[in-house]
């Protein structure tokens, strides 16, 4: 973990050291969920899964019924 420094006006230290205080959790934890929250909310997910499978690269949208009831019936490779 990496120690900075964050400058607050004092409506909001007041205000975030009462958060703290009625939550039970430090001040430092609060400021780490919130960046947390806010990095990974701004941050594109990558979807790992992209790519994995196997097809031709025909559209398969409207077919997508029909695609799943042929694979269903098939065996395990």
């Amino acid at each position: 973990m990496l120690k900075t420094t964050v400058y607050l006006d004092e409506a909001d230290a007041s205000a975030h050291r009462r958060l703290g205080a009625a939550s039970g959790r430090s001040q430092a934890e609060l400021i780490r969920e919130a960046i947390a929250e806010k990095t990974w909310a701004a941050v594109p997910r990558q979807l790992s899964f992209i790519g994995v499978g196997r097809g031709t690269g025909e559209p398969v949208g409207r077919r997508a019924d029909e695609i799943v009831r042929a694979e269903l019936g098939r065996s395990q490779d």
